[in-house]
């Protein structure tokens, strides 16, 4: 659905959607245990709201496209992920309330461990601590210099993650990324993508060669390695598009920033799960009528392979679903961003499971919340960017089309 044609429909209501996002939610069975990660968690919670809903699969970008975070939440928002192209540093640096200007050239870091012979051999610095990045990103301040007329930071994001960010004349964002994504493979250099961003390029290798002589007797964190080299442009808000007036709950900085980027207030940070459900039944009967909460956990546990640890994720959530439908939402969404699969250890392009829970749904025969089961749904596959239309639809957010 077009945004112009969507724009037309809305129409104020009173109803309230929540959007619960299990961040990497999707995977693939792995030899000898039976099934996907979601085929054998005990979900009792999340199989009973399948039966009572309506299921399906969703392509967060396209047919064998692996998607960042970034272009995947702006689907799950009712962004097309090609038209609204965001950089992940504009994300990274939004995400700790960073106060981007026009002009600034923002990346998304990782503090990294490389070998002797120059290879990565760890990209996440074996996640360490936030208090170890806070302490490393001063060392960085004190010891970096790029000259008088550049302005430079780099702020710690959470465990591993930082943004950087450079302020100047004549900087531009086309830089090649210098993480090589995958080990052991050496770092990338960065390039000018294009002829107006060779000063650019050139700081941020002059940054680099410094940060890694800081940063050489570090055991762990002896490298740095950036990506999603990005200018920041403001886009249209979801209350603007939608009329919805939005509220985050998402504990780490990027979907923070994600969220900011379209508008919506964001909550303050939670310990855990436990606290986020508290944090939406605390805030549910106030003005709000769309609530995005993020879950994190799954997605790490993909990303660092670990299929036990993910399922046991799943498990957790599950016990919280009664509490969110004890709110007793006209619409609820349960989904994933994107699959992380175990056996891959990273974001993988297969589409992703996704209930719809209203009582204007068509209610299908899946009772199982997997992959497969979702396959055979009522919602069939389709993109992910239609899921916010269907919500909105089925809280009674829009008029007819046409006469």
């Amino acid at each position: 659905m077009s945004k112009e044609i969507l724009d037309t429909l809305i129409t104020p209501s009173d109803t309230k959607i929540i959007f619960f996002i299990i961040d990497g939610l999707g995977g693939l069975p792995m030899e000898g245990r039976g099934g996907s990660e979601l085929e054998v968690a005990n979900l009792p919670n999340l199989d009973q709201l399948a039966a009572q809903s309506a299921c399906g699969l969703l392509e967060p970008v396209g047919a064998g496209i692996s998607p960042g975070s970034g272009p995947a939440h702006l689907a799950l928002f009712g962004y097309d992920p090609i038209k609204y192209s965001i950089g992940r540093g504009v994300l990274s640096a939004l995400g700790i309330d960073f106060e981007l200007k026009p002009g600034d050239v923002a990346a998304r870091a990782n503090f990294a461990t490389m070998d002797r012979e120059g290879r990565v051999i760890d990209r996440r610095a074996g996640r360490i601590s936030d208090t170890t990045n806070q302490q490393l990103c001063q060392r960085l301040k004190k010891e970096v210099f790029l000259g008088p007329d550049i302005q430079w930071f780099f702020e710690p994001e959470k465990e591993h993650r930082a943004a950087f960010v450079l302020r100047g004349e004549g900087l531009s964002s086309e830089i090649s990324d210098t993480d090589p994504q995958k080990t052991p493979f050496p770092p990338k250099e960065p390039k000018a993508l294009e002829s107006n961003a060779d000063k650019a390029a050139r700081l941020v290798k002059e940054f680099l060669a410094q940060a890694q002589k800081t940063l050489q007797d570090e055991e762990k964190a002896n490298m740095i390695l950036l990506r999603g080299f990005a200018q920041y442009h403001p886009i249209p808000s979801m209350s603007e598009r939608f009329g919805l007036k939005a509220v985050a709950i998402a504990n780490y900085p990027m979907y923070r920033g994600l969220a900011r980027l379209v508008g919506m207030d964001i909550l303050p940070p939670c310990p855990d799960i436990a606290g986020e459900i508290a944090a939406l039944a605390q805030n549910y009967e106030k003005s709000y009528n769309f609530f995005f909460i993020h879950i994190k956990e799954a997605d790490t546990k993909g990303e660092d392979g670990n299929f036990a640890g993910k399922i046991k994720v799943l498990e957790d959530v599950d016990r919280f679903i009664p509490q969110v439908l004890a709110l007793r939402p006209d619409v609820l969404v349960v989904t994933g961003d994107h699959s992380t699969p175990s056996v891959l250890a990273s974001h993988s392009w297969h589409p992703v499971p996704v209930i719809l829970h209203s009582k204007y749904a068509r209610v299908d025969k899946v009772d199982k919340f997997d992959e497969i089961s979702c396959l055979a749904g009522s919602l069939g596959q389709q993109p992910m960017v239609n899921l916010l239309p269907l919500a909105l639809a089925h809280s009674l957010k829009l008029i007819k089309y046409g006469a």
